[in-house]
């Protein structure tokens, strides 16, 4: 994109090359606001699908006052090998160091710590292949609520014992994510228990993008950030707060080739489903985006990478 001006060290695209199908960030915003207010009042109008339930950057900070004592700072470490391998410097952000092994403790902390009285006393339901149910079993079990889980048939070991270790019901079902979804829809509306989705919710992808906040207070200069891409919740939250605060930055989402659906759905300009084939990357063997984070990841994510499964091996 054409470069206009840069404020604070940041390019800014000029209002003479904007790209309609990228609406500007804040910080372009308030730029553009600021160079062009003594000349002419500025009216940016933008399609109603774009901000309908936008994610934005005081939510994610909302999210990260609310869960801070709850969560890890997990640290950002230099990777050796991997900064030897690829030519540059490279940092991993070690979220594996969180209670329950993962990133998702984060959104369900802020999801299930703001359900009312009345909620916690129906129990939570969950669906997920592994990730979002140690760490909604884990949440559940801090909070003193009931929770069920159901996931995959071949969901690992691991994953699967953890779960009931923290006190949840653990039902299988189905072959993949989708179809251990469908049941827990179904026991949900049986049951009346709140769903606690794992990526397509505003709260939940908020939790995750605590984790852009904290990457650019641990290495502000960061040139790229990648993310793992399932449902996309991870790595629209990420986006939105890097974005917000630092649109140099450039964020790059990568999928399993075999559950593709951000790229497709972001190549189709509309969600869309995916074969379920399999994948060795069972965590993000997701077959269709969510239609939260979809708007989110068209706004502000650069650009998809799908890797085959001899690359995952």
């Amino acid at each position: 994109m054409p470069v206009g001006s840069r404020q604070d060290g940041v390019d800014v695209p000029s209002l003479a090359h904007w790209d309609e199908d990228r609406p500007l960030t804040q910080v372009e915003i308030s730029h553009h606001l600021d160079r062009y207010q003594t000349q002419v009042t500025v009216a940016i109008v933008r399609p109603r699908a774009h901000f309908a339930a936008m994610l934005s950057l005081a939510d994610i900070q909302r999210a990260r006052e609310q869960i801070a004592d709850a969560i890890y700072l997990s640290p950002l470490a230099r990777s050796e090998s991997l900064s030897q391998r690829t030519g540059n410097t490279v940092f991993l952000k070690l979220e594996n160091l969180q209670m329950t092994g993962s990133f998702k403790e984060r959104g369900a902390q802020y999801r299930m710590q703001a359900l009312s009285g009345v909620e916690r006393q129906a129990g939570i339901i969950a669906s997920s292949a592994g990730n979002h149910a140690q760490a909604v079993a884990y949440v559940a079990q801090q909070l003193g609520i009931r929770a069920t889980i159901v996931m995959p048939v071949h969901a690992p070991l691991t994953k699967l014992v953890n779960p009931r270790g923290y006190g949840a019901e653990v039902i299988l079902a189905g072959e993949t994510y989708a179809d251990a979804y469908a049941v827990a829809c179904e026991h949900q509306s049986e049951s009346g228990q709140v769903f606690v989705h794992p990526f397509d919710h505003q709260m939940v992808m908020a939790g995750q993008g605590t984790i852009g906040l904290e990457l650019l207070e641990q290495q502000p200069d960061l040139d790229a950030i990648i993310a793992p891409v399932g449902g996309g919740g991870l790595i629209g939250g990420i986006a939105v707060a890097i974005k917000e605060q630092a649109p140099q930055i450039e964020v790059i989402g990568v999928e399993a080739e075999n559950f593709a659906s951000a790229s497709r759905s972001l190549s189709a300009g509309q969600v869309t489903a995916d074969a379920c084939i399999g994948s060795l990357a069972d965590g993000i063997a997701v077959k269709q985006i969510g239609e939260t984070p979809f708007p989110v990841l068209q706004r502000y994510v650069d650009r998809m990478v799908t890797v085959s499964e001899d690359q995952i091996a």
